[in-house]
């Protein structure tokens, strides 16, 4: 049924289509969607610097893919070769010490590369898979890439070895591509069950790329969900395995129930395992129900247009494919990067919306025979959520009856386990060690045998933040809010990601009645004595003068205490009293009768501790030069005043 006329596949050389497919797998998904980012991020390139350069990606990926099939001038495996040596050229570049200008050219090369690469190859795929077990030669292949990839020594290695794996993986490819004979192609003859129409097929796998891409970027970039899906050898091993049983699972499936079962029973594991991934506890099922979506999808992905697709000729086969890559795998995938950047989780609705592409034809279908049952079950179920709402408790009523102390406690106590859910403790401690600078950077010490008390005990152990312990002292619950939302407004230059998301189901207000409940009876006052003894190295003011104080304050101060500042513009109804703008209003906390000097002083303590029982937090972790160079400049525009 699979089986090409002429020598398009000599007999036993499948292994030629298995290597392809899983070195193409190789190269995109352990270098192009990982170790080129880890490489970018490796020399400075990020956040808004990084957008061009992956944009470059997509573009060059969408415009080859579509010319892809409008190539005539060479055979097609001398097209594959031509991409898999661009492949190879832009992981070789990437190790070069470039910039900007220069990744953003090996992004486009990617791009350009990739496209022509996928859409060659699955457009011709019989030129390297042929016969009954050709769809079993496409499960082995993606399983395989897949697997290869999920290795704990390829997957964790810097970006300058995962280039070089890409490199290899190209080089196995162009391997299994020398000596293709091209032959007149046959077209395939499919059950009628087995053909699904390319405009639901194009949709679902669009939607299910979009799901697969939002899901990636969301556990990469939160810790909590990270460590218990993908850090660890153990979890790598186990999704590697379950990408090859998936994959093999895929092709089986195909060959017997046909595609649109497939990417229905696809889209089921990575819904689920999307609303699994909103809380963090159950990341256990999702960590294996992703994966299986993944490879479940991903076969059908390069099986379709040469092996599942209703018979059309070679022409329409290559644009179709083409337009699968552009539109699914580059435009879907954007689609899902951006949704996670902007809301940090696939929202339930837009898995309900998802769910109506798969299952909508079957309820349309079996809808006109069965529609009076349908209804009935649909009325007597409106009919239940009304009675419900009407009779039963209402779930918010718990903390509408909490007041006083008791709602305080209990905010406190669901904002802890918040912390917990969330992977706080990945990045900050709660404890300051007695003797050392911690008390001077964070406050008092900490009690051990207090804190071995608590359950669970959260001390932490890798500071990439600043220690918790005495925050409540020292930020205010606005201030910790406004940082949880958007960290960079008020605190230049933080590496923490947004939790804007938790504010939506009110785990972001239990956050930080948690956030400000941590601080011992003693801790304001020990900080004001700190404050008052305080005083810079003698060395610190000449240092400060070759400092940029503006570029300073800028950086540091004008969120807040610019009349146009950020912070002080979008928050400004918030502050229980609004941040003064420094060029112009008067001090409040400096007496007028100090001379210029003791002015300064006394600013710099204000910059460096803040004001304890306000809005205004300390900068503990600026050196001592900085907060001199601070305070001269907040002086010298106050000239006069």
């Amino acid at each position: 049924m699979l089986r090409p006329r002429g020598n398009a596949v000599r007999r036993g050389e499948n292994w030629r289509g298995i290597v392809l497919i899983a070195s193409t797998y190789v190269y995109f998904l352990i270098f192009a969607q990982f170790g080129f980012l880890k490489r970018l991020d490796q020399i400075g390139i990020a956040g808004e610097a990084l957008k061009p350069i992956m944009a470059a990606m997509a573009l060059g990926g969408i415009l080859a893919s579509l010319l892809a099939a409008r190539m005539k001038a060479a055979t097609a495996a001398r097209r594959l070769r031509l991409a898999l040596g661009g492949c190879a050229a832009a992981a070789a570049l990437s190790l070069l010490p470039l910039h900007s200008a220069g990744f953003l050219a090996v992004s486009l090369l990617i791009g350009l590369s990739l496209g022509g690469l996928t859409v060659t190859l699955v457009a011709h795929l019989r030129l390297w898979l042929a016969g009954g077990r050709a769809l079993l030669g496409v499960g082995a292949g993606a399983g395989i890439g897949y697997f290869v990839c999920n290795i704990p020594q390829i997957f964790a290695a810097p970006p300058q070895r995962i280039a070089l794996v890409a490199l290899g993986a190209c080089a196995c490819g162009l391997a299994a591509s020398l000596q293709t004979e091209e032959a007149a192609e046959a077209p395939v003859e499919l059950p009628e069950r087995k053909a699904a129409p390319f405009s639901l097929v194009l949709a679902s796998l669009t939607a299910l790329v979009w799901l697969d891409s939002a899901a990636f970027f969301i556990i990469q970039n939160s810790p909590a969900l990270k460590s218990g899906t993908w850090e660890g050898a153990a979890h790598l091993w186990r999704t590697g395995a379950v990408h090859l049983a998936a994959a093999l699972g895929s092709a089986w499936l195909l060959a017997r129930r046909g595609t649109s079962q497939v990417l229905a029973l696809a889209f089921a594991c990575l819904a689920a395992g999307c609303l699994l991934l909103l809380d963090p506890a159950r990341s256990a099922p999702a960590a294996v129900l992703y994966p299986a979506g993944v490879s479940l999808y991903s076969v059908a992905l390069v099986a379709f247009p040469s092996l599942l697709m209703p018979s059309v000729t070679q022409e329409q086969r290559s644009r179709r494919a083409g337009w699968i890559y552009a539109v699914a795998g580059w435009v879907g995938s954007a689609l899902g990067i951006g949704m996670a950047q902007h809301l940090h989780r696939v929202p339930p609705w837009f898995v309900g919306a998802a769910a109506l592409v798969f299952f909508l034809p079957w309820v349309l279908r079996y809808g006109r025979v069965y529609w009076r049952e349908g209804a009935a079950i649909g009325v007597v179920l409106i009919a239940a959520l009304a009675i419900e709402h009407m009779l039963g408790d209402d779930p918010a009523a718990p903390r509408a009856a909490e007041s006083g102390a008791a709602a305080k406690l209990a905010a406190m106590a669901r904002g802890r386990r918040v912390y917990i859910a969330e992977g706080c403790i990945n990045c900050h401690s709660q404890y300051v060690r007695p003797h050392s600078p911690d008390v001077q950077m964070w406050g008092p010490a900490g009690n051990p045998e207090a804190i071995r008390r608590e359950d669970p005990p959260l001390i932490g152990n890798r500071r990439q933040g600043p220690d918790l312990s005495q925050v409540g002292a020292r930020r205010s619950p606005l201030w910790l809010k406004i940082h949880l939302i958007d960290p960079r407004a008020v605190s230049y230059g933080s590496i923490m990601p947004s939790y804007a998301y938790l504010f939506r189901d009110g785990r972001g207000d239990d956050l930080v009645a948690y956030l400000a409940s941590l601080k011992s009876p003693d801790s304001l006052s020990e900080i004001l004595k700190q404050a008052a003894a305080w005083q810079p190295p003698p060395a610190a003011l000449a240092q400060a003068g070759q400092l940029n104080g503006a570029k300073l304050f800028s950086e540091d101060c004008a969120t807040c205490h610019d009349s146009h500042g950020y912070a002080r513009t979008r928050w400004g109804a918030d502050f229980s009293r609004l941040p003064p703008d420094l060029a112009a209003a008067r001090f409040r906390h400096i007496p007028r009768n100090q001379s210029t000097a003791e002015r300064r002083a006394s600013l710099a303590r204000i910059i460096k501790f803040g004001l304890a029982g306000t809005d205004m937090p300390g900068h503990e972790y600026l050196p001592p030069d900085q907060i001199e160079a601070l305070a001269s400049e907040v002086m010298a525009m106050r000239q006069g005043r």
